[in-house]
């Protein structure tokens, strides 16, 4: 399964890093792609990974989901 996240605040490759740190550390996120200029995250995960839970993630490591 693959969900797209908008992502505002991003401004640099550390903010990408950090980002696909975040996502990658839920249980079921098998691969994570940031990208800086179209402020996504292409994340591929089990079925068993919320929305929620992937929002939750970028808004802890400081970024916002729009």
């Amino acid at each position: 399964m693959e969900t797209v996240v908008k992502i505002e605040g991003m401004t640099c490759s550390h903010c990408v890093e950090h980002v696909k740190e975040a996502l990658e550390a839920i249980t079921g996120v098998k691969s994570v792609d940031v990208n800086l200029e179209a402020k996504t995250a292409s994340v591929e995960h089990d079925e068993k990974v919320s929305l929620d839970a992937l929002k939750a993630a970028v808004t802890e490591a400081g970024y916002e989901v729009k």
